[in-house]
């Protein structure tokens, strides 16, 4: 890894661990083979409140649509397309968030700054390798340390409390897919309490659902608010994603103005790179790759991340 001028402001210059450390790498660390069979979950109060948060706004919003809108419409082909769009949209917005929140976005093993394991590397005369000091693994470049996840992520974006997870290498497109059909949702949401409230007003809210005219406008009324904060919310971080790919840059990159020292992909060349493979469908199926993992604990010593 060659030295680079934005690399030494957010690495600290510390000896690398030797054989006598009192850290212990066995308990907070584990190999590649066996990572990738464990699900990804991070402990934190805050991000879990938000994750479960998520899905209760969106269970209310599937409700008031389905058990308000639709079911007392006596328009029969109205009601079931719009039924199935509405829930499908949800059912892959939920999907991509829990992808999301249970992939692993990039970490860097822990405690791997060993003396032993540098040596390893075959390293060229002149080469330098980083030590991150908070979580002792050896950092790679465009990595970050997360004080929540408390470790490295690669090409890490930023911590989102709304997934409970960074976002980063390995989870950034299920974070796209999650805020695109959000915000697709929520556009659709809006626009059926659109036409609910202009049929309830010409019907003189007679024949306006299964509920009393107060209760209907009030459900409504919410759920405009929602859509509308959650369409706004997710346009604008489905765009600001997009054009991180397509620049490839992250935005902690952006924001410490970081220069480049990598081979940027630009345009499709990042979307391909994110999202795998050539421009198709499967760009939008967030259940790609998706396999039962095995069940393992972790002690919580290792970390505020455990394995399910």
């Amino acid at each position: 890894m060659q030295p680079s001028g934005h690399r030494l402001r957010d690495v600290e210059h510390h000896p690398l661990l030797t054989e006598n450390d009192s850290y212990d790498s066995s308990s907070s660390s584990c190999s590649e083979a066996d990572a990738a069979d464990r699900v990804w979950f991070i402990r934190d109060g805050c991000g879990l409140v938000c994750a479960v948060m998520t899905w209760l706004l969106v269970v209310y919003a599937d409700f008031v649509v389905t058990f308000v809108m639709l079911l007392p419409s006596k328009d029969f082909w109205y009601s079931v397309v719009n039924g199935v769009v509405f829930n499908g949209l949800a059912v892959l917005a939920l999907s991509s968030h829990l992808r999301t929140m249970l992939t692993d976005p990039g970490a860097v093993p822990k405690g791997n700054a060993t003396k032993e394991h540098v040596e390893g590397l075959q390293l060229k005369p002149g080469e330098v390798v980083y030590k991150c000091p908070k979580c002792c693994c050896i950092k790679p470049e465009r990595a970050h340390h997360c004080s929540i996840c408390k470790r490295c992520i690669r090409k890490m974006d930023h911590h989102c409390p709304w997934v409970n997870n960074c976002v980063g290498e390995k989870n950034q497109r299920f974070f796209v897919l999650f805020t695109m059909y959000i915000a697709l949702s929520s556009a659709h949401a809006l626009i059926l309490c659109g036409l609910q409230f202009v049929s309830c007003v010409r019907g003189q809210w007679t024949e306006c659902g299964g509920f009393s005219p107060p209760i209907t406008v009030t459900l409504l009324t919410f759920l405009s608010l929602e859509g509308l904060l959650f369409l706004t919310f997710t346009a604008v971080m489905f765009g600001t994603q997009i054009h991180s790919i397509c620049n490839d840059e992250t935005e902690i990159e952006r924001l410490k103005s970081e220069k480049p020292t990598w081979e940027r992909r630009l345009r499709w060349e990042g979307m391909k790179s994110v999202f795998g493979g050539p421009p198709s469908l499967l760009w939008m199926n967030p259940f790609v790759g998706f396999r039962f993992r095995r069940l393992q604990t972790r002690p919580r010593k290792g970390g505020p991340e455990f394995s399910v």
